[in-house]
């Protein structure tokens, strides 16, 4: 069967080494109600068997076009976004759809999302993130305030909906579902590289809210499907696990954070250092998920130090416009 193609947008997926849930991810786009007109895929591995799957895709979807893009060595979710975005706007796609490789589309997400980007330019809402479930089909709560003179989320952000609510305002975005219009990435450039992994769709979230006011809608358009260990925090709010790679980079990266809000002067060197300080105690906390304390707490310090050297890097440069 051969399904209506949305002409303006184009997906790019970020993946990894985890081929089994790159091909859920596939099944969940060619089951779509809609297509998109482009799909890039961005291998951080270089997989032929990524290369092979992603050719079966292009002959299964008639009017739209898979795409592999081997990298040459693994530049992280920052990077694989990085060069996706900067692929999806030199191609001319209007509207640019963000997502991991650990979650599915449901059935009519892009039929829900349509309506959205027609309303978008009208209302200045360019850029939009949709809701998602958790693996085990719970609420995924996603912190989608960011409190920005700390640089953390702010985790009392209130989760249900009101009945007739449909969108809410945020001042960030998840790389995981976000939505972004291509005047955006004019203006505020494409995503940082150098982040690695972490923060980087947080700030990315934060540089588009200066110029225009993303929304979180209503509609559940994906769910997750990698099992993550976590704590839950309540009915619906939980702390997942993490390892000591990503660990290093979520207290590295806030140096690379501080840098970007020093260019709008929403830094203030005291909260930041209460911001870091909430920072540390969430991973200290959850080294009691992982019973890793005597490495962890090193990775800690190591990433608040480079943290440090990069808010002091005198060479430091944000990314660019890609207009002025």
């Amino acid at each position: 069967m051969i399904n209506p193609v949305i002409e303006n947008i184009a997906i790019v997926v970020v993946t990894y080494q985890r081929i089994q849930l790159l091909e859920v991810l596939f099944e969940s786009i060619r089951a779509n109600s809609l297509w998109p007109k482009q799909v890039y895929v961005i291998d951080n591995d270089a997989d032929d068997e990524v290369a092979t799957l992603v050719a079966s895709l292009d002959e299964s979807m008639p009017g739209c076009t898979i795409s592999w893009i081997p990298m040459s060595n693994n530049t992280g979710g920052a990077g694989g976004f990085s060069k996706g975005v900067d692929l999806a706007y030199q191609s001319g796609a209007e509207w640019i759809w963000l997502m991991d490789d650990d979650v599915k589309l449901f059935p009519d997400a892009l039929e829900k999302l349509t309506p959205w980007m027609r309303e978008a330019e009208a209302k200045n809402h360019l850029a939009i993130q949709g809701r998602r479930l958790n693996f085990d089909g719970s609420d995924f709560y996603w912190q989608y305030r960011l409190i920005v003179k700390l640089g953390i989320p702010n985790p009392v952000a209130p989760s249900r909906f009101k009945k007739n609510e449909n969108f809410r305002h945020m001042n960030t975005v998840c790389f995981e579902g976000g939505l972004f219009h291509r005047r955006i990435v004019e203006q505020i450039g494409i995503p940082d590289y150098r982040f690695f992994i972490y923060w980087d769709d947080s700030i990315y979230g934060y540089l588009a809210s200066k110029v225009t006011q993303p929304i979180l809608i209503r509609d559940i358009l994906m769910q997750r499907t990698r099992y993550i260990a976590s704590i839950r925090l309540g009915r619906v709010r939980k702390l997942n696990s993490t390892s000591n790679f990503v660990r290093y980079y979520i207290m590295r990266n806030r140096g690379y954070m501080a840098r970007y809000l020093q260019l709008y002067g929403d830094y203030h060197p005291v909260l930041w250092v209460i911001g870091t300080g909430a920072t540390f105690a969430k991973e200290f906390i959850r080294l009691f998920i992982t019973k890793d304390f005597k490495e962890g707490l090193s990775t800690i310090r190591k990433g608040m130090k480079d943290a440090r050297a990069i808010i002091k890097d005198p060479d430091w440069q944000p990314m660019k416009p890609l207009k002025e």
